[in-house]
């Protein structure tokens, strides 16, 4: 299907949406049924992409996020009720006025309108966030990777016959089957009827879409996170803390890639944290003080290894002077999305809270609680790494926009 002809259709798909009311819950409950009752189905193309996955060398974390078995669907399932229990944004008012001359001014939340979301190779990212931007009053328009496309297309297709079901336009959630780059940059560049863009991936698939988009862009998704043990830190804690936000699930954005340890704790400290880290074989690339404390089981770091984001059971190490040098790292090299101190310091959590210019920033606690439902917000599309128009988490909310709606009785500009 030609792109323009997917954006108009996804443009009429918005209007019907904006005004759908709690047709969408229907929606969203017909969606989830669909999807368990079709789980067979889903997991048989699945199994055709992990195939296709282990021949084209994809490594066990890519191919963890690739598979999809009973157990993951009844969890997409769910948390697709979960965001049809959730309140809806649209026609909330956020604040309103009477001014002098007897206007009424209301500001109220809208759908976004529609919104483009490119993905790699999770397919779960398919259901997320179709419901997501449904739920919101926005359509979507889906362009997932290659390695998950025979997935996407079922679970697309499954959505679209959902909500087909329930009389709302099958077209607010599309998929874009083309998984070439050239599918990429006419979505990229279709002004016309794409309101935002959202890329969901590695640090390469959001640069791409960054400089080439003619459309706004919001940044999600790249997570270069760091945990920094200051000198004053408990040693178990940090030990455990590390383990939990590297080893829990490596592959997902608010996985640590990176730890800085103060150098008046690191003799100490290091040998703790490789001992606990040991126990899911966690390879570290470290500094010339880390391999000097921990041997050589510890392969070298240069350059690259600090601004890399693993997703892997790879860790970098660096031993610094001071908070200051953890804290200038971290300017340097972080993504913007999750950052940590251990540390028993008041002084030193409040400075490093202050300095660190990140979405989330955590005292004594594992960055893998970088999420809506953590945070109470309910179910997200990503944590957008950027300031504008929001950041952190992005629930139902961040995909409203807001209008004012003027009332008067014939007041006119003087």
């Amino acid at each position: 299907m030609d792109m323009k002809e997917i954006g108009a259709r996804s443009k009429i798909a918005s209007r019907s949406l904006s005004v759908a009311g709690e047709k969408k819950n229907d929606a969203l409950k017909a969606i989830a049924k669909a999807l368990t009752d079709n789980a067979d189905k889903i997991m048989e193309a699945n199994r055709i992409d992990l195939a296709n996955g282990k021949t084209n060398g994809l490594s066990e974390s890519l191919l963890d996020r690739l598979m999809l078995n009973e157990s993951r669907i009844k969890g997409i399932a769910d948390g697709v009720l979960e965001v049809a229990a959730l309140p809806d944004p649209v026609g909330t008012v956020i604040s309103g006025s009477k001014r002098p001359n007897g206007l009424e001014i209301t500001k109220v939340r809208v759908p976004i309108g529609v919104i483009g979301i490119i993905f790699e190779s999770r397919p779960n990212v398919t259901a997320d966030a179709a419901v997501l931007c449904l739920k919101s009053g926005n359509s979507v328009i889906l362009r997932g990777g290659k390695e998950a496309i025979n997935s996407n297309k079922c679970i697309a297709k499954i959505m679209q016959d959902a909500v087909a079901s329930t009389g709302l336009d099958r077209n607010c959630i599309q998929l874009i089957e083309d998984t070439s780059r050239q599918s990429s940059v006419e979505l990229m560049q279709l002004t016309e009827y794409l309101d935002v863009l959202i890329p969901r991936g590695g640090k390469g698939l959001i640069r791409s879409v960054v400089e080439n988009a003619k459309v706004p862009v919001i940044e999600t998704g790249a997570g270069n996170c760091h945990v920094y043990v200051d000198e004053s830190a408990d040693i178990d804690m940090a030990a455990e803390i590390i383990y939990n936000a590297k080893t829990s699930r490596p592959s997902v954005c608010n996985a640590i890639e990176t730890i800085l340890v103060h150098k008046n704790i690191a003799e100490k400290a290091l040998p703790v944290i490789k001992a606990r880290l040991d126990e899911k074989n966690v390879q570290l690339r470290g500094c010339e003080k880390t391999i000097a404390i921990l041997g050589s089981s510890v392969i070298p770091a240069d350059e690259s290894d600090w601004e890399t984001e693993y997703s892997d059971y790879i860790l970098a190490v660096k031993v610094v002077d001071s908070i200051d040098e953890a804290t200038d790292h971290i300017a340097r090299y972080s993504t913007g999305h999750s950052e940590c101190i251990v540390t028993k310091d008041y002084s030193n959590a409040n400075k490093f809270t202050s300095v660190v210019d990140s979405a989330a920033v955590y005292v004594n606690a594992s960055t893998r609680f970088t999420d809506g439902g953590m945070f109470g917000l309910g179910a997200e599309i990503g944590i957008s790494t950027q300031k504008l128009h929001t950041r952190g988490p992005m629930g139902l909310n961040e995909l409203t926009s807001v209008k004012f709606i003027i009332k008067g009785d014939g007041q006119i500009r003087i």
